[in-house]
């Protein structure tokens, strides 16, 4: 019996979506670029990025940050992600709690959430959907620069205020607001 190529199956073309060991593989490797590292324009007040070509479909950046900036709380949606310090070194602030993802606009957090963790050059971190936390540059005369990527390309991103137990949720960005 033959096969005509007709009848042959179909090729999928599907992409296979990364996932955080993948989004964390690439950015380690993004960062040990060192020609990329030096190519971003450092600004002495604001922070500056770049927007990278990541794995699978993934969104991924290039970030700059001035001595004493950070993001504030927030979190990524449904997205997973990874970041990783190049150069300098990051302080992450992050709640260990599920938090829910609608319907409220202020939480009172239980006293043993918080987590803290220092990131200093070649260290990072993969996180899963909704993970709450803020990246900070602590040096007063140093700049530090990261690479980051998550998947799916951000939905959106939820902004957080926090006064001790109580955080707020004060603002949801989308797309168009950052790009």
């Amino acid at each position: 019996m033959s096969v005509s190529p007709s009848a042959s199956p179909a090729v999928s073309s599907a992409v296979v979506a990364p996932t955080q060991a993948d989004l964390f593989d690439f950015v380690r490797r993004t960062a040990a670029d060192t020609e990329l590292i030096a190519s971003l324009p450092l600004d002495p007040e604001g922070r500056t990025w770049v927007r990278l070509e990541g794995p699978g479909g993934s969104e991924a950046w290039l970030i700059g940050w001035p001595p004493g900036t950070g993001t504030g709380w927030h979190d990524h949606a449904d997205s997973v992600g990874a970041f990783l310090t190049a150069s300098g070194e990051l302080k992450e602030n992050s709640l260990a709690a599920r938090l829910p993802t609608d319907g409220w606009k202020t939480l009172e957090l239980t006293e043993d959430v918080d987590r803290e963790r220092r990131l200093p050059s070649g260290e990072g971190r993969a996180f899963g959907r909704h993970h709450v936390h803020e990246v900070l540059n602590e040096s007063p005369d140093r700049h530090a620069i990261s690479v980051h990527a998550y998947y799916p390309p951000l939905p959106q991103i939820r902004r957080y205020s926090r006064s001790g137990s109580i955080l707020r949720l004060e603002q949801v960005e989308r797309p168009e607001d950052w790009q």
